[in-house]
């Protein structure tokens, strides 16, 4: 298999090759290498009440994780019985203890094993092995993430983007999920977003309340961050991206958060999340129609889907002034795979 590289100053770097994206060894690579070390969302914090069950980037990693409280303190465990593998807990709910249906075994909400029926006579048991796994948990303005070995902590991932929002805190609620299943490799669809260069030729509404001239994009250890503007000047919307596959979308409205789930080399499942916290903005301004936005830009990543398996298409170059963003994506990617 070949060894990417990306050269770090971008006038003189090539994209990744065609390869990437159509070899199944290199999207099954990118679990272990690339999802597996990164954070990846589960919800808002304030989603979460006892035991609540969730998947950890269901269809990627699918690993079944157990957010529980104990003495105030938030944990992500591992939600599967350590005698047999069964799921402990399928729905949320308010409990003492971590109860297995299988053969009752019982564990505190910490994951500290407890007891289990008919084992008198086990030699060397128990053993830390009996305890719930405990994963990584971090809190950002009240959004949970977790991973299962995290190359570096989620304040690093995030980086110094965080000091340049101020949206995503208070009163946030869900109000909608919808999904979208996309013909075109995820890193694509990532790539689309990572680089305001299409929207004068792709989103011609957004174009009008976008001012193209003004919009920006800085990079940083794990992350990247577009400031879109008004005409006035204003921001209208902050878009923030955290390797490899979450967008954090900031409106005057509230959040729509995006995670990008691979499927197969040319499938995508993109999941969107509408936090709100003033519904009166929702219908103003860039976050006005990301339904219209998202079907603009799918039409545009499953066409290029398409062309990089022309035999004339390897790679491309990248504009220096637009589309430091996608560099900055490819050169995460070629470090991760190594």
């Amino acid at each position: 298999m070949a060894h990417f590289e990306v050269d770090p100053d971008i006038r003189r770097a090539k994209t990744l090759p065609s390869e990437f994206y159509l070899d199944p060894e290199y999207f099954d690579l990118s679990k272990e290498k690339i999802f597996a070390r990164s954070w990846h969302f589960l919800c808002r914090e304030s989603e979460v009440e006892g035991l609540f069950p969730a998947t950890l980037l269901p269809g990627v990693l699918d690993e079944p994780v157990l957010l529980s409280r104990a003495g105030g303190e938030l944990r992500c465990l591992s939600n599967v019985c350590t005698h047999r593998g069964k799921i402990l807990v399928e729905e949320a709910c308010n409990a003492n203890l971590i109860r297995c249906g299988y053969h009752g075994r019982r564990f505190s909400l910490e994951g500290k094993f407890l007891s289990m029926p008919e084992f008198d006579g086990v030699e060397n048991f128990p053993t830390e092995a009996d305890d719930l796994k405990q994963m990584p948990l971090a809190n950002w303005n009240g959004f949970l993430f977790a991973s299962i070995d995290p190359k570096d902590g989620l304040d690093v991932f995030v980086g110094d983007a965080a000091s340049r929002i101020t949206a995503g805190s208070g009163e946030l609620k869900l109000a909608a999920k919808r999904e979208y299943r996309v013909n075109a490799h995820w890193a694509l669809y990532c790539e689309n977003y990572l680089e305001g260069f299409h929207i004068p030729y792709v989103h011609k509404g957004l174009n009008e309340i976008v001012d193209y001239g003004t919009y920006s994009t800085e990079t940083f250890r794990f992350s990247s961050l577009q400031t879109g503007y008004d005409a006035d000047g204003k921001i209208a919307a902050h878009y923030l991206f955290i390797f490899p596959n979450l967008m954090f979308n900031f409106y005057p409205w509230g959040v729509s958060v995006n995670v990008v789930r691979p499927v197969s080399p040319s499938e995508t499942v993109v999941e969107f999340l509408t936090y709100v916290g003033d519904e009166s903005k929702l219908d103003q301004g860039a976050g006005a129609d990301l339904h219209t936005v998202e079907m603009e830009d799918e039409a545009v990543v499953e066409s290029v889907q398409r062309g990089i398996r022309s035999r004339f298409y390897s790679h491309g170059r990248y504009s220096p002034t637009r589309e430091q963003g996608t560099h900055h994506f490819h050169r995460l990617i070629a470090e991760f795979i190594g």
